[in-house]
């Protein structure tokens, strides 16, 4: 299975997104959201270095960044530049104001979002009031986490899951969605 996803990522960045790629820009397929304590040392860095091997181009602010870097002026531009955006939810993921920031901007830019639930269940996952967003933050990030739990997703438990199932299908799952995205632009 590994060797045919291996094949189609390959195929698939070399003929249909590599000739579309702007000069100017800074290349992103998938941008993968997630809270760095929790996940940044395995299932996101693991997942990021997975899809660059397959030759796809995510973004991962530990990957992609580089001290000095502004916050914002690398991760808004990667959002909206993405394909395909990977929400890795996970314990500590909505006590992180980026996070919720940056999977309001993936619905808002009507990206297509694969959510991942790493040791945590849909049910379980809250916009909390810390008293240091507005009340319309609170609205946009609530919204933004509502619709994301309502989508198909994948779940993965670090302790006893198998992580190069996971990855294989993960991959399979952003292979076709970018050949879903690009069957539909040349519709």
């Amino acid at each position: 299975m590994q060797l045919r996803g291996a094949s189609s990522a390959k195929n698939l960045y070399r003929k249909i997104l590599l000739p579309k790629i702007p000069i100017h820009a800074t290349p992103c397929d998938i941008f993968i959201n997630h809270r760095g304590i929790d996940t940044k040392k395995n299932i996101a860095g693991l997942l990021h270095d997975h899809l660059f091997r397959m030759g796809l181009r995510p973004f991962l602010d530990s990957r992609n960044m580089k001290p000095g870097d502004r916050l914002f002026d690398e991760i808004n531009p990667a959002i909206r530049n993405c394909k395909i955006g990977f929400a890795v939810f996970s314990p500590n993921y909505c006590d992180s104001y980026f996070c919720l920031h940056e999977l309001a901007l993936l619905m808002e830019t009507k990206k297509r979002v694969i959510p991942i639930f790493c040791d945590v269940k849909p049910s379980q996952l809250r916009v909390m009031d810390y008293g240091t967003s507005s009340a319309e933050q609170l609205q946009r990030f609530s919204l933004a986490l509502e619709e994301a739990k309502y989508t198909v997703g994948l779940t993965f438990d670090t302790l006893t899951g198998d992580w190069s199932h996971f990855l294989n299908t993960a991959t399979d799952a952003v292979i076709k969605n970018l050949e879903e995205l690009e069957a539909g632009k040349s519709s």
